[in-house]
């Protein structure tokens, strides 16, 4: 069996076996005409299940048909035009060669005596993007696992620094006046995180949002001026820059200003609009995002990353301490003396892959400007999409996009039940999806039930677009159709 161990003596078996592995994901990316194969749970899962891991087939060759069987074939296709759903993005090949090197030597970004080299790679884009941001001269941050970690650890900070200088009371009555600010429409982690935080149930003050799903600034300023005199503080106000439904981006300046007033921590969750920090033209879009006491940013989905790539980044450097634990047989103390840089002192997690070396060889090979250039193709291509969905009398659009999002509805104009316009809509999804034509998502507004486009693919076309929407009227009208049947 170590025959199997990658080092100096197995070096060709593991070209053999990687060009192998290659091979197969290039045909089939080569051969792939639509995004997804519609197979069923109930027919694929009886494939994977009757498969012994106790019995190996001892021959890569077999292993990859058997994996053709129960993965490649039916996996879900990013790379389509026409997958459409999620914040899921075509990945650029420099990135994927890093994610070949990283796998193979295996560092391990927690300490410096495991990863070297990867630990000043990893460094080095921390402070390109702080500088990026605008974050100033002490700012700093890790890789994370993606943006919910980075929301958590974000939120750890600023509970940690709200809590300083507060008197009397057990620990826990402290947590309990503590709240945080966010829309109605920020991300579902924020609250997730408040609770993982020992917060209480109602900590998280959800604050409405206007017509362009944009935080109302004027009804968090009647929040944070509550807080005193009802007896809680400000720990942190959440400001989106790109929401996971409608793509829409908090009035970032205001923000700032209402955070700096009360003493509130300003974070910014710019997993999503983080691409515009490469944009030629739009970068104006996070304008006051430098004033924000943490950031984050998934690069795994606008800029067209492997999962996992993210990161967490601070104005100051130093509350990452908060995050900081020593261990003897690890990080000891002395360590810092010695100016040893152990990336664990700053991170949630311990060991940890050396995902930014994706992101370093995007940008060594591609350049900031290749990737913002890709992104800004997409959000163009939004504006196309709300115009052909704006002049289509078959659809209702909710929001001109402010990055790469379109959420819409099929309206029939021979139906005027709200509900059975729901159900044409998440049949005509749902067919879509069972067709492997195309990928779409879903969502609700107002309590109805809307479709949504997350354009992140720049080989998507309005020709695409225009051929989907076809695909999901067609749909819903062979769901009204066939409701119209059953009630006669």
């Amino acid at each position: 069996m170590r025959s199997h161990l990658l080092n100096d003596t197995t070096a060709d078996r593991y070209r053999r076996s990687v060009t192998e592995g290659i091979e197969r994901v290039a045909a089939k990316l080569a051969t792939t005409n639509r995004p997804f194969t519609g197979v069923t749970v109930d027919a694929l899962a009886p494939r994977i299940e009757q498969i012994d891991l106790d019995r190996p087939l001892h021959d890569t060759t077999a292993v990859l048909d058997e994996l053709e069987e129960v993965y490649l074939r039916d996996a879900i296709y990013f790379h389509h035009p026409r997958y459409l759903a999620h914040l899921n993005c075509p990945v650029v090949i420099p990135a994927v060669l890093g994610e070949a090197v990283l796998s193979a030597v295996n560092s391990s970004l927690d300490t410096w005596d495991q990863s070297a080299g990867g630990t000043l790679i990893e460094r080095k884009l921390i402070d390109w993007t702080n500088k990026r941001l605008g974050l100033g001269p002490v700012a700093d941050g890790v890789f994370t696992s993606g943006g919910s970690q980075s929301n958590l650890q974000a939120l750890l900070l600023a509970r940690e620094e709200a809590k300083p200088g507060r008197a009397g009371g057990e620990p826990g009555d402290k947590l309990a006046t503590l709240r945080v600010f966010a829309s109605e429409v920020s991300h579902f982690s924020v609250r997730k995180s408040a609770e993982l935080l020992g917060l209480s149930a109602d900590s998280v003050v959800s604050i409405p949002v206007d017509h362009d799903k944009r935080l109302q600034t004027v009804a968090l300023a009647h929040e944070l001026e509550r807080c005193e005199p009802d007896g809680f503080v400000p720990m942190a106000v959440v400001a989106t820059a790109g929401t996971t439904d409608f793509g829409s981006i908090d009035p970032l300046p205001e923000i700032a200003e209402l955070c700096a007033r009360f003493g509130a921590w300003m974070h910014v969750d710019a997993a999503y609009g983080c691409g515009l920090l490469t944009s030629l033209k739009n970068r104006d879009r996070l304008a006051g995002i430098e004033r924000a006491d943490s950031v984050t940013v998934d690069y795994h989905k606008s800029f067209f990353q492997p999962v996992s790539s993210s990161a967490v980044l601070v104005r100051d450097a130093s509350t990452l301490r908060h995050a900081t634990y020593h261990a003897e047989y690890l990080n000891p103390r002395r360590m810092v003396q010695e100016r040893i840089p152990n990336q664990v002192d700053k991170s949630l997690q311990t060991t940890r892959r050396f995902d930014a070396l994706k992101l370093w060889m995007t940008l060594r090979v591609m350049g900031a400007d290749g990737i913002g250039e890709l992104f800004d193709e997409v959000c163009d291509l939004a504006v196309e999409g709300w115009k052909l969905l704006a002049a289509d009398p078959r659809y209702d659009v909710v929001v001109v996009p402010s990055l790469s999002t379109l959420v819409f509805r099929y309206i029939p104009a021979a139906v005027t039940d709200p509900a059975e316009i729901d159900r044409a809509n998440l049949y005509a999804r749902k067919a879509l999806f069972a067709s492997g034509d195309a990928v779409v998502a879903g969502t609700e507004v107002g309590g109805r039930h809307y479709l949504k486009f997350t354009l992140l693919n720049p080989e998507t076309t309005a020709e695409d677009i225009a051929a989907v929407l076809d695909l999901i009227a067609g749909h819903a009208e062979q769901y009204l159709g066939e409701s119209l049947d059953r009630a006669s």
